[in-house]
């Protein structure tokens, strides 16, 4: 039973904590979130600067240490030696927040091999080589924490991107796939469903105006999702607040999924 006060439930003070898609908008923001619970950052981004970054500084402004990689992927031979890497050079990770990925819009009847087979591989085979790899590590300790990025496509079916809805349905599935079985070795695999937030991937919604007032007409909070509004719940699932939460995805979406 966990007897600490609830506020002191959420502090990752000692704890190393690893994001992929850190570079920017969502993955940037639930890296600085995770810092300033307290948590060393470990970010990747395929092009992520080794040194100097945006998010690198951040992090150390806020008192935590950070270590930048670059790694695609799509390239499965370059995500088994990132591991290695991080195996190597950093403290054991205690929290996996597999949020990088991808998306490519084209109208199923057109939508490409190569769309699909890039989609797949970013957004759902990479997830599960992370996770297993870290997983099995965190198994060994006796304790760890697994957060991925799922989507409303988790659950719904979208517009012109088959690929994408595939693969977050998969990261729905995979996510209580490994809850079930990791759960009684202590590390928690849940997942975060973010709705319509304002952010590089979503820049063609926002710029169609039809779409974009057909969305906003559905989230009863009226407004686009901000990175930052990532925050709490990355937090949340990260720390020992949620020891006995496993198997969830916690939609952050404005009310949308409750319209």
């Amino acid at each position: 039973m966990n007897r600490l006060p609830v506020l002191d439930r959420f502090k990752l003070d000692g704890k190393t904590a690893l994001v992929t898609g850190a570079r920017r908008g969502i993955g940037m923001a639930m890296a600085l979130a995770l810092a300033e619970a307290g948590a060393d950052i470990v970010g990747t981004s395929a092009s992520l600067e080794t040194s100097g970054s945006r998010v690198e500084q951040a992090v150390e402004a806020l008192g935590r240490r950070f270590r930048g990689y670059a790694c695609d992927l799509a390239d499965r031979a370059a995500v088994y030696a990132f591991i290695e890497k991080v195996r190597r050079d950093c403290p054991p990770v205690d929290i996996l927040v597999n949020n990088g990925g991808t998306i490519l819009r084209k109208p199923a009847a057109e939508h490409p091999d190569e769309y699909w087979d890039r989609i797949l591989e970013v957004d759902l085979s990479a997830q599960f080589l992370l996770a297993r790899e870290f997983g099995r590590d965190m198994l060994a300790r006796g304790a760890g924490k697994i957060v991925f990025t799922a989507s409303l496509l988790s659950f719904q079916g979208g517009i012109t991107v088959p690929g994408y809805a595939a693969a977050k349905g998969g990261v729905a599935q995979l996510t209580k796939a490994l809850a079930n079985e990791w759960a009684g070795g202590n590390v928690q695999v849940n997942a975060i469903a973010p709705g319509y937030i304002a952010t590089d991937n979503t820049t063609a919604l926002r710029d169609d105006p039809a779409r974009n007032a057909a969305i906003l007409a559905r989230i009863p909070a009226g407004r686009w999702g901000d990175a930052g509004d990532l925050a709490g719940a990355v937090v949340y699932l990260a720390s020992s607040a949620s020891d006995y939460v496993s198997g969830a995805i916690l939609t952050v979406d404005g009310g949308w999924m409750g319209r």
